[in-house]
């Protein structure tokens, strides 16, 4: 079964719920401040597609993370810093099996999900 971790109010995993919806394609969504996050969901994330990809630096989130524990991230501190702060994680994630996809683009969904 494919699950979308994301944040019920965020806008990509909307659109990600909608493209997934109109192509037929079952999910379960786990919303990461209500369902929760787990240190083994980040490393498991992390060790299948980085943690540099898991982490927004673009996020208002980030901005507001001081500038000291966001320099010399390693995959540890940047695994705490995730799990302390979830709305710095890139939305949507999905993960079925060893399949883990961060982001929205439809392109790109179609791409895995072999659609047109």
């Amino acid at each position: 079964m494919l699950t979308m971790y994301g944040i019920s109010s965020c806008d990509s995993c909307k659109a990600a719920s909608r493209w997934l919806e109109e192509h037929a394609i079952k999910f379960k969504f786990h919303d990461l401040r209500k369902d929760g996050l787990e240190i083994q969901m980040l490393e498991r994330w992390s060790d299948n597609i980085g943690w540099e990809k898991l982490l927004n630096k673009r996020s208002l989130t980030w901005r507001r993370i001081p500038e000291a524990d966001r320099d010399n991230l390693t995959q540890p501190r940047a695994v705490a810093l995730m799990l302390e702060n979830p709305t710095v994680i890139k939305r949507p994630v999905l993960e079925r099996g060893k399949f883990v996809g961060v982001g929205f683009a439809p392109e790109g969904y179609a791409r895995v999900f072999k659609t047109s």
